[in-house]
């Protein structure tokens, strides 16, 4: 499945490392010491340059453009996601790059301006301007279609072979899931969330995009997660130590003594 790598015509970026402020929801809680905002990580949004067009009929509904650097590992992903019997050409591209001004629209539901209802609660499942994966490019949300009675963006996708298929395959192609389930970030389990890194450094593109998300990747590890000889440095997760049980050993072996050392011990 080819892709052509034309550069995605839209409007000028903002800025790369602040939210400006007629984007910035009113109602939002101030930015952490540490950057973070209600449990999310600050990106900067992707130049427009670097954007293009997903292959032809993978999109749902509004046009998806995506990182140019994740396109050729996309395209040989959906090729090999189309040659599984279980699987076809059922993965579809729901939401790919997002502006931080389209962000907005999407955490505010529309709302008139300032006003984001519950910004605590919608930040569960959706980020806040500013702080989205999907302004970098390498975010993908995934649908089925059919979608054989599984709405999107429901964890349901996790059990379709569909959605099998990405949690096996996925990473072979430089993919990740960024929201597993029980994640230290507080974010919903987001099956159908994920993020290109490249499956390693040699691949062009993948030291700009773990760079883009490095952050989230030490400190809120994916799973399953794309690994290699690079990532050594990154920080493990948490995990309790294992329990140690006591060694069960057989009965010590004593050999047989000399006649007249037994004697010896009768005295």
């Amino acid at each position: 499945m080819g892709i052509a790598l034309a550069p995605w015509a839209a409007s000028p970026t903002l800025a790369q490392t602040a939210v400006p402020a007629s984007l910035y929801p009113g109602d939002l809680p101030a930015a952490m010491a540490d950057g973070r905002m209600l449990g999310h990580l600050p990106y900067p949004e992707v130049a427009s340059g670097d954007l293009v067009a997903a292959p032809p009929g993978f999109a749902v509904g509004q046009p998806c453009v995506i990182n140019r650097d994740a396109a050729p590992d996309l395209a040989r992903m959906l090729t090999a996601a189309a040659l599984t019997p279980s699987v076809g050409k059922t993965l579809r591209g729901l939401s790919c790059f997002r502006s931080i001004a389209h962000q907005r629209a999407v955490f505010c539901h529309n709302r008139r301006r300032g006003h984001c209802g519950d910004p605590a609660m919608r930040a569960l499942t959706v980020a806040p301007p500013g702080f989205s994966e999907h302004a970098t490019g390498y975010a993908i949300d995934f649908a089925i279609r059919p979608s054989a009675g599984c709405a999107d963006v429901d964890s349901c996708i996790a059990t379709t072979p569909a959605g099998r298929w990405l949690i096996s395959h996925a990473p072979d192609f430089g993919f990740e899931l960024s929201f597993p389930i029980g994640n230290a970030q507080g974010v919903t389990w987001e099956p159908w969330h994920w993020r290109w890194v490249g499956a390693n450094l040699k691949v062009p593109g993948a030291t700009r995009a773990r760079l883009a998300v490095g952050r989230a990747r030490a400190r809120y590890p994916a799973s399953p997660r794309v690994t290699d000889i690079s990532d050594l440095w990154l920080k493990p997760p948490s995990v309790p130590p294992p329990v140690m049980l006591p060694q069960l050993l057989p009965p010590p072996i004593i050999a047989p003594v000399e006649r007249r050392r037994r004697k010896w011990f009768r005295l």
